[in-house]
């Protein structure tokens, strides 16, 4: 099956208790047992959910894994891949990473014992040159939040190799529908459901996709442990999501590329950040890696911060919040929205300056979008 077949019928075949075509929430903490130590298919919630296992499989399907488990948010995935660290364990990432994903490397797993190195993921050479003995992990995000950075995953995925490590590869931005990092040697893929996989801005969740069944095994015992699952409500809202993946991504990367090219040529705009932008600098790996370029489109304002405000409230239809991949267009102000946990001198290190802006550009028509745009633009 192609992908847009998978994303609305792998997992979720006509129930069998009544032929309903959708997938039935199954809004239960418990299911009856045959006799002692014999449950049926289930036992309790916590542990595993029809409604769960249905999305589990079709993430793992879009994926092109083997295994899916989902979480109670991006975080809770993060933390569960995480928790296969042991005091001493060494980690080298990207240092073009999400904010709470810092975070939590930083403020969560270094007063545990894990020790970070962060690198230039633009350079997977630089991956090499970081590694210990003690090296469990390597960590990507490709494009990276919020500045599109890209990582070459298979060269990366070389180097894991080498020296036994894992590698971890956060897909969120991309999506299944444009990149599938597990099919270029990546071990483990991890998402903020959230964001395009639920595509409607109304379910939070996450969602770890691996091939290995050890390595399964592991984050399913985490994932049961510790409890940090998604309700079936959840599950259900996430499952109807992705039915529209591939349609949506489709819309989002046509309005992204036209939105991208307006911002390019715009006078006001300083330097626009888009992987479909041949001026883009991994412009070359984003065709190689990817099957497009997302919907996320950067850009950076000369005036800084005081710019950026008198923009943002000059839009009409892009809305000022957090998060990203929903139907509608959203700005964000990375350095006080996505990367306020990062101090500013970790932020301008990282090129997110006070005048940088990333947009979530949604399935509205692009005309309007653009024109809302060169409103705020003309305003500012």
């Amino acid at each position: 099956m192609k992908f847009a077949t998978r994303a609305i019928r792998m997992g979720q075949p006509p129930d069998p208790a009544t032929g309903a075509i959708v997938a039935p929430i199954y809004q239960t903490v418990n299911f009856v047992f045959e006799d002692i130590g014999r449950p049926r298919a289930y036992e309790y919630s916590r542990s595993a959910n029809p409604t769960r296992s249905a999305l589990e499989e079709c993430l793992a399907g879009l994926e092109e894994a083997k295994f899916g488990l989902a979480f109670g948010s991006g975080m809770a995935a993060a933390d569960a891949v995480l928790s296969l660290l042991r005091p001493g364990d060494h980690v080298v990432s990207s240092r073009h990473i999400y904010g709470g994903t810092f975070r939590i490397f930083e403020k969560v797993y270094v007063p545990r014992g894990a020790t970070f190195t962060y690198v230039e993921g633009t350079r997977p050479e630089a991956f090499a040159e970081a590694m210990r003995p003690a090296t469990r992990l390597l960590w990507i995000e490709t494009p990276a939040n919020p500045l599109l950075q890209l990582v070459d995953v298979a060269a990366v995925a070389a180097v894991a190799r080498r020296s036994g490590a894992r590698l971890v590869a956060d897909n969120t931005f991309a999506s299944p529908f444009f990149q599938r990092p597990l099919t270029q040697g990546a071990d483990v893929v991890l998402h903020s459901t959230t964001k395009y996989i639920g595509g409607h801005s109304d379910v939070i969740g996450g969602a770890v996709v691996v091939n290995d069944p050890e390595l399964h095994s592991q984050i399913k015992f985490y994932q049961n442990a510790v409890g940090a699952v998604p309700g079936p409500q959840d599950c259900w809202l996430t499952l109807r999501g992705l039915k529209t993946l591939a349609v949506r991504m489709r819309q989002h990367e046509a309005n992204a590329r036209a939105v991208a090219a307006f911002l390019n040529r715009h006078p006001k705009v300083q330097e626009t950040i888009y992987p479909g932008l041949p001026g883009h600098p991994q412009h070359e790996l984003a065709k190689a890696q990817m099957d497009g370029f997302g919907g996320i489109v950067t850009f950076r304002l000369p005036g800084g911060r005081e710019q950026a405000a008198r923009f943002v409230k000059g839009l009409n239809l892009f809305l000022f919040a957090e998060s990203l991949g929903g139907v509608e267009s959203l700005v964000c102000h990375p350095a006080t929205m996505s990367h306020a946990s990062m101090s500013a001198a970790e932020r301008e290190a990282l090129g997110i300056t006070e005048g940088t802006l990333r947009l979530s550009v949604g399935i509205e028509d692009a005309d309007d979008l653009i024109q809302d745009l060169d409103t705020a633009l003309r305003g500012c």
